[in-house]
């Protein structure tokens, strides 16, 4: 692996694949994007701001699902663009993206004005969709999709050959832990797609944001674990904390997701929507139940 400056970002070279890190080590609202070359064509992979000011040329864009810090380079791109069909809704209009969002009617102006004007989203009416093991061909060199839903509906991964280099995305093992708190996002879905992701051995595993690249799947495999581990942690706060009946505002309010400084208008929504996952999945294990409509106990 080799290092190189370019304008924006820095260049990590991984076999024929460049990883485009992003600044501050790919932190939100920044992310690390992929140049994939082959002997008749040139991918990117969900370019980031990182790229506005010069965007690499390519002759398609994968993005790996519809969230505005994936796609802030796209206006760059007068190419073929390429997402998930359960994503596919969202990349076309930025209107659909904002509605994924589940926030108030003030809230959704307020995100709909910044995808606008600091994400550059404008949507992508042209793009296409593909499905699960779709095959990009770009001579001597593939990119296969790998769908890994949960974090949204269409959210996928990609493994490129001959490399062995997985792409995850925004299964990103930070410490902060799965988000799966959008209107279509998926506690069940998230889990079975770690479960999915730690069972294909590659040489190196990149991810979105901070992380980067881990090398070997023991490694990757140890990271994983603690990423979901995270999911473990919230459901045991969250049993705690039923000790006594609760209502699911007095659980949103308890936080479950973000610590009790982070304030924004997404936080109540996400909170809601990973606890009432937390709660349906309880209660049909018999681990917490409805003590009277609306309140709720642990067993």
């Amino acid at each position: 692996m080799t290092t190189a400056a370019a304008p924006g970002y820095a260049a990590a070279e991984y076999g024929a694949v460049s990883v485009l890190l992003g600044a501050e080590r790919g932190a939100y609202p920044y992310g690390n994007s992929l140049l994939v070359r082959g002997a008749e064509a040139t991918l990117v992979v969900d370019p980031s701001l990182s790229l506005v000011a010069a965007p690499p040329a390519a002759d398609a864009v994968l993005v790996s699902h519809a969230h505005e810090d994936h796609i802030a380079g796209l206006g760059g791109y007068d190419v073929p663009v390429h997402i998930h069909s359960a994503d596919l809704d969202a990349l076309r209009s930025r209107e659909a993206m904002v509605a994924g969002y589940g926030l108030s009617r003030d809230a959704a102006a307020e995100a709909d004005r910044a995808l606008l004007d600091h994400f550059h989203v404008r949507g992508r009416p042209d793009a296409t969709g593909f499905d699960d093991g779709a095959v990009f061909d770009l001579g001597e060199r593939t990119v296969t999709v790998v769908h890994l839903p949960g974090h949204t509906a269409g959210h996928s991964g990609f493994l490129i050959e001959p490399d062995g280099f997985l792409f995850i995305a925004d299964i990103d093992l930070t410490s902060f832990g799965p988000y799966y708190g959008d209107v279509g996002s998926s506690l069940a879905d998230f889990e079975a797609s770690m479960r999915r992701c730690r069972e294909i051995d590659a040489r190196w595993y990149g991810t979105f944001h901070q992380k980067g690249v881990i090398e070997g799947g023991a490694e990757f495999r140890r990271r994983i674990d603690a990423f979901a581990g995270v999911v473990e942690k919230r459901e045991a706060e969250l049993l705690g904390f039923l000790r006594e009946p609760r209502s699911v505002e007095e659980i949103v309010e308890h936080r479950l997701v973000y610590r009790s400084h982070i304030e924004g208008p997404q936080v109540r929504p996400v909170e809601r929507r990973t606890a009432a996952q937390h709660l349906d999945r309880l209660t049909s294990e018999g681990r917490v139940v409805e003590v009277e409509e609306g309140r709720f106990r642990a067993t």
